[in-house]
């Protein structure tokens, strides 16, 4: 049986202030979990029913806890609670800013939707992208809505917050790497010589990338819109940021392909 200091502690972590102060953040789902059980990601306890349990083998490092579903209520985020809950250490990652310039990489300028955060993470690892860096005012990767948006995608991508112009202020990423920017008057992308590997910045989901950052952008790029193609008149405002990510990362990936 949980205990009331038990139950105190894992509700706490659905607070940014607890987690950052406790280094620790919540994951919840067999799916999720488990993803992070074989990742690189410390799982220091468990919460679960007896049936997770008996499918899943659980390392003796892990401290672990047979619940009843009536006491994974207490303690989840869901609406439908999935026998397990794991409380994960927050990892460190170290920012190799050298490396970039071999890779494709996200930075994403004030994304505050913890679902299209989320989608995005799911995103960039269907894409192989390694690397996700946010700026300090993205929402928090590890609020519980975010990590259960990822499908356990959380587990396999690094993400990085940093002062976004201070880095790009580095030398290094400015002489090396092209820094592609999604806004309404870049070039269409469609028609754009897209290399293997850059930088992408996606911006605010209402307000687009900030204007301390643009004058970093080399290469400024756009979806473009096919209302024209429609017999009502009228067209969409704009693209959903995750969405707009997912067709971005879909064009510098089909570079690959092209180049095979």
């Amino acid at each position: 049986m949980l205990s009331k200091n038990q139950i105190k502690f894992i509700t706490s972590l659905k607070l940014k202030k607890f987690r950052e102060e406790h280094n620790l953040f919540i994951a919840e789902g067999t799916k999720i979990v488990c993803e992070l059980l074989t990742s690189s990601i410390h799982v220091k306890q468990v919460y679960a029913t007896s049936e997770f349990f008996r499918n899943n083998k659980i390392d003796n490092t892990i401290e672990r806890f047979e619940i009843k579903e009536n006491e994974l209520v207490r303690i989840s985020t869901l609406h439908t609670p999935n026998q397990v809950l794991a409380v994960c250490e927050i990892p460190n990652y170290n920012l190799e800013i050298e490396t970039l310039k071999n890779k494709l990489t996200l930075v994403l300028d004030n994304i505050q939707d913890p679902g299209n955060l989320g989608t995005i993470i799911r995103i960039a690892d269907w894409f192989a992208i390694e690397n996700i860096i946010c700026s300090n005012t993205t929402a928090d990767i590890y609020n519980p809505k975010v990590v259960q948006s990822t499908m356990g995608s959380i587990a396999r991508i690094k993400i990085h917050y940093q002062d976004l112009e201070s880095l790009f202020q580095s030398t290094i990423i400015n002489n090396q790497l092209p820094i592609f920017g999604a806004l309404l008057q870049g070039e269409n992308i469609y028609k754009t010589q897209l290399p293997k590997n850059a930088i992408i910045i996606i911006g605010n989901e209402s307000k687009g990338i900030s204007e301390n950052i643009i004058p970093f952008i080399t290469n400024k790029i756009s979806i473009p819109t096919f209302s024209q193609l429609k017999t009502n008149t009228g067209e969409a405002e704009s693209l959903n940021a995750a969405i707009a990510t997912s067709i971005i990362c879909s064009e510098f990936r089909r570079t690959i392909i092209n180049k095979k």
